[in-house]
């Protein structure tokens, strides 16, 4: 299946955090969007492996991503090198994106930097012939993403661009709750984290209202381009 934007996360709920409006509003405007898990996200202090792939699961058919994929990396252990790369190489190639979306270049968690830098430079290596690369036992062409986009997470970075999501904020959110184990819930008996509060998600409409400002509108994700990124006319510009 090729895909239009390939959204790799290092755990599921990632992408539903830095770049969930962005998702549904492409797919949306009819674009074929799927998402990549590094890892189960198995240190998690609250939940599970399984329990988190399950509300992954769920968290999907509320964005409507065509196919989403984990490909069981060490969470907290894996390695920006020539193994991990491979496998990142082997899932650019199968689903062939026009566009990467991947995590910050630098964040709270290490995990996000590691995954970001990973992505990066997989992907440069995806478009050299001489890297080769096979999927049930068939020899894969070359393919490169001709852009990456990092999404925000925890820490402020000013964003490159953003993008409106004021239509579809709503709809992330409710992805994001479908990690019922993660997030703020009365009924929860789980361990107190960083992001299992209230105040957490409220931080959430907040880091939004904040990049929806500067363009006029209610909410708006952000992200750091790669390279310098062009437009066809001045008034496509907000």
């Amino acid at each position: 299946m090729k895909l239009d934007i390939l959204v790799f996360a290092a755990h599921p709920d990632d992408a539903e955090l830095g770049c969930g409006g962005t998702i549904i509003k492409h797919i949306r405007d009819g674009k074929k969007v799927g998402i990549v898990d590094l890892t189960k996200g198995e240190l998690g202090t609250r939940g599970n492996a399984d329990l988190r792939g399950k509300e992954a699961a769920v968290a999907c058919k509320v964005m409507g991503v065509s196919v989403r994929e984990n490909l069981g990396y060490a969470d907290g252990f894996f390695k920006n090198d020539k193994e991990h790369q491979m496998g990142v190489i082997r899932t650019i190639r199968k689903f062939q994106p026009e566009i990467i979306l991947c995590n910050a270049v630098a964040d709270r968690h290490p995990d996000h930097g590691r995954a970001s830098r990973l992505v990066s430079e997989s992907n440069f290596y995806s478009g050299l012939m001489k890297v080769k690369t096979d999927l049930d036992d068939k020899p894969q062409r070359c393919w490169r993403a001709g852009a990456i986009f990092h999404y925000t997470q925890d820490r402020y970075i000013k964003p490159d661009f953003v993008i409106d999501i004021s239509s579809v904020m709503e709809r992330k959110m409710k992805a994001i709750h479908a990690y019922k184990s993660q997030f703020y819930s009365e009924l929860s008996k789980e361990p107190d984290t960083p992001i299992s509060t209230k105040e957490f998600i409220d931080a959430l409409y907040a880091r939004a209202t904040e990049y929806g400002r500067p363009i006029g509108v209610k909410y708006a994700e952000g992200f750091m381009a790669e390279r310098i990124t062009g437009v066809d006319s001045l008034f496509n510009l907000r």
